[in-house]
């Protein structure tokens, strides 16, 4: 009967020891298996034209570092399971931890990148500029400063994988740099959302009153961006709940990891939308109004003298003038406007 009892314990201590690790586990390879999928079809439905932007290929190197995120979670916690005795090496587990705190930072940049659509670097004044990207870039800086800390002192807090591991365990609760970085994360993207939707809601409202069509993927866009910002910041209130709430890191992680994937996954899934009416463009299938394909430009226009015109939103192959009396003489007004140059259509609002 003793040694009964004594191997039911033994296996509840060893269940109890791996449920961690396979919480880990399994919620990395179903978001991967996801994010791989997803990425497969960006692939699929991207022209020449759209792999060429800058966005394009910041989003192709976020889905590859979750998914080298993926991998080495993988790795690492699949170790733990399997051999719980001789875990991987300390320089793996540490990589692990900076794969899952470092890349928010590119995904919050990316979603900042929409606004060079709207204030072109070409055509914005530097002081306009200076007003506009003071404040999410003082946040990333001091968003770089405490997680160099947090990751400094992890590093530090141990020689061994094991040691590392209890390291986490012990200062989980209240510790004050994730607070902080969830925190500034939750700020710094509030910002970006905010600006982003008030300046598209300003610059295309005259476009509300003349073309339906147009004004539809308009508001697509404007789900698409609430979407955009709305799950992450769920995920960061629950994070930041848990390291206060729960003396155990091993919910707070999996926020964590999933965070990483549902903010990747909602930039990627706004860029396979736009991707996907061009790739239908480029093979000359037709669209209808309702679809009709939206130019990446909402920037200020300037004369042939150089001077700052009227703001002009340009919609696929048209132009809406700002000031709309009437809608044939607005659309005849920004036509005969020049845009901003070729190269600002490197910027995406999805």
């Amino acid at each position: 009967m003793s040694s009964v009892t004594g191997s039911e314990s033994t296996i509840n201590a060893f269940v109890d020891a791996i449920h961690p690790s396979f919480d880990y586990l399994l919620s990395c390879t179903a978001f991967s298996a996801c994010l791989f999928t997803l990425l497969v079809v960006l692939f699929a439905f991207s022209t020449k034209e759209s792999r060429r932007r800058v966005v394009f290929r910041l989003n192709v190197f976020a889905i590859c570092l979750t998914l080298t995120l993926g991998i080495l979670t993988g790795l690492s916690n699949g170790k733990a399971i399997t051999d719980p005795f001789d875990q991987v090496s300390k320089n793996v587990y540490i990589a692990t931890a900076a794969f899952a705190v470092i890349p928010p930072l590119l995904y919050d940049s990316i979603l900042l990148s929409r606004l060079f659509a709207l204030y072109p670097i070409s055509s914005t004044p530097p002081a306009t500029l200076l007003k506009i990207f003071a404040f999410p870039f003082c946040v990333k800086c001091a968003r770089i400063v405490v997680i160099s800390l947090s990751l400094s002192i992890y590093v530090r807090s141990g020689m061994s994988t094991s040691s590392l591991v209890q390291d986490q365990l012990a200062t989980w609760f209240r510790n004050p740099f994730p607070i902080a970085e969830w925190s500034m994360q939750v700020a710094d993207n509030f910002y970006s959302v905010t600006l982003f939707l008030y300046n598209l809601h300003v610059r295309t409202s005259p476009v509300n009153r003349t073309t339906s069509g147009i004004a539809e993927r308009i508001r697509q866009i404007f789900y698409i961006s609430v979407a955009n910002f709305v799950f992450p910041l769920m995920f960061n209130i629950a994070q930041i709940v848990c390291v206060t709430t729960d003396h155990s890191p091993t919910t707070g992680a999996v926020l964590v990891l999933i965070n990483n994937y549902v903010t990747v996954m909602g930039v990627l899934c706004a860029t396979l939308w736009f991707s996907g009416t061009e790739w239908v463009r480029a093979h000359n299938q037709p669209l209808s109004e309702d679809s009709f394909p939206l130019n990446t430009k909402l920037a200020r226009a300037h004369g042939a003298s150089g001077k700052s015109g009227d703001d002009v939103l340009v919609v696929g192959g048209r132009s809406v003038g700002a000031d709309t009396a009437s809608s044939d003489a607005g659309l005849s007004k920004g036509s005969n406007q020049r845009t901003a140059p070729a190269h600002d259509g490197n910027y995406s609002l999805v």
